[in-house]
């Protein structure tokens, strides 16, 4: 079992020895020391913090844990109950909050949960912040409020709906030719909170929604993360209703992919490509993505006079380089939209939006569109990590041995060879290390991952 702190929050499985897992007393131990952090920071007589959650088992006990901890340090807490990550963030800033708690372990399986924390603006912390919260929470200096002046908890759960509000007030949301299109969307939610979010937005879209796992119930019907080895079910549905596509989220609904109207994946990092696409046609700038995702989206930004730039892999190294670059919209190749106009956090409510408007007005189907963008094919393989293996070794390794190509070695080493390229990375949210290619074919994408794959292997053994 794990327990996994990084700029990604504090992530854990479930149960197990304290210290090794995210055990109740881990939730109350890093609760504290954020709120604590958080006192520090703002120094003012009143906080406070939202707090919500997706659908997963563990959800109710680790929100409660976490809301509790707060309300002994004297913090308010705004409790959203079910909810989504961009729902989370968009409210910090609305109910004028000191910050946010977001209870998801994202893509990973049900054993899993995390404490996600925001700041003031609904924006996670950087990694200095992050590095803060774990020295507090080593330390004995944390202090809690006596009985007179404990926190509250007060419920707001029309959030869902205020954050639906916000993405149809956009101006580039074609709500009108939306509705002529007379979409029909077979959405797979993953039993979690995008089964209450996006069959939502669709209806207030005016697009008719066939639900496919959209039961808040926390128990995940296939692997939670968006690829198409999972997502059979959703093929299937998408064909038999003879639905024009098909929509699947994570259980936090930051990640989104699209399925065409074969039942055939339009690419989950074509997702951005797509928005992007649609934002630069009608407000031309730059935009950023991470290091791990495709180069097609350099190229639809070239293509509309923009320049595109690359990050470290993490949404809060994607949102510096996007303020520093003034880009408009960016995101990673997870399928994570990141829309400046409405907030610096991945939001698949936006993604949706901002997609079924490119689709009504190209007024084409979901495959020709795919067909319209550069083609690319990636590969996204994993090695797990055992005692044995040192990691900054091999990287060091691997970047000596292709020393005479380009490399990248901000997150990891990636080698850019002149039509492929390799990334190789610890994974900031699993005992992995991540191994993504990317190349004119899926066979070459495919073997140039393997060939890598063995290559490290042989280093560590």
């Amino acid at each position: 079992m794990t327990l996994i702190k990084s700029i990604s929050g504090i992530r854990g499985t479930i149960g197990g020895q304290v210290g090794n897992n995210l055990t109740p007393i881990d939730a109350v131990k890093f609760a504290s020391a954020y709120g604590f952090w958080l006192k520090q920071q703002r120094n003012k007589e009143h906080y406070r913090v939202v707090v919500g959650r997706d659908a997963r088992i563990s959800g109710e006990m680790i929100q409660n844990l976490v809301m509790n901890t707060l309300v002994g340090l004297g913090i308010h807490v705004i409790d959203l109950g079910l909810s989504t990550t961009p729902t989370v963030e968009i409210a910090v800033p609305m109910e004028h909050a000191d910050g946010g708690i977001i209870l998801t372990a994202s893509h990973n399986p049900k054993q899993w949960n995390a404490l996600k924390l925001l700041n003031e603006k609904g924006e996670f912390l950087s990694g200095a912040e992050g590095a803060k919260i774990l020295e507090i929470a080593e330390s004995d200096t944390m202090t809690f409020s006596d009985v007179d002046s404990l926190g509250k908890i007060t419920k707001n759960q029309a959030y869902i709906d205020m954050h639906i509000d916000e993405v149809l007030k956009l101006p580039l949301v074609n709500k009108k030719a939306i509705e002529a299109a007379n979409f029909k969307v077979v959405v797979d939610g993953v039993n979690s909170t995008g089964g209450i979010a996006i069959p939502l937005l669709l209806e207030r879209l005016g697009v008719y929604p066939v639900k496919l796992y959209c039961e808040p119930n926390g128990h995940f019907p296939h692997n939670p993360e968006p690829l198409k080895e999972h997502l059979t079910d959703l093929s299937e549905a998408v064909v038999k209703e003879r639905a024009d596509l098909g929509i699947v989220v994570d259980p936090d609904v930051d990640r989104l992919a699209f399925m065409d109207e074969k039942g055939e994946m339009f690419g989950e990092e074509y997702t951005l490509v797509a928005c992007a696409d649609y934002v630069l046609s009608k407000t031309p700038g730059n935009t950023v993505s991470n290091m791990s995702s495709t180069r097609a989206l350099r190229d639809v930004t070239e293509k509309h006079g923009g320049t595109y730039e690359a990050s470290a892999v993490g949404e809060v190294n994607v949102v510096e380089l996007m303020k520093k670059n003034k880009a408009i919209i960016g995101g990673e190749g997870n399928g994570g939209i990141i829309y400046p106009e409405s907030h610096y956090g991945r939001d698949a409510l936006v993604g949706v939006a901002l997609f079924l408007s490119l689709l009504a007005e190209k007024k084409m189907s979901v495959s020709e569109l795919r067909a319209s963008y550069p083609s690319y094919f990636m590969s996204k393989k994993k090695i797990e990590l055992t005692p044995e293996i040192n990691v900054d070794a091999i990287l060091k390794q691997m970047e000596s041995r292709y020393n005479n190509e380009k490399l990248t070695t901000i997150d990891g080493v990636k080698i850019d060879f002149v039509n492929s390229w390799v990334h190789l990375r610890k994974s900031n949210t699993e005992p992995i290390i991540r191994v993504y290619t990317e190349a004119p074919t899926q066979e070459e994408a495919d073997s140039l991952a393997d060939r890598i794959i063995l290559e490290i292997k042989s280093f560590s053994n």
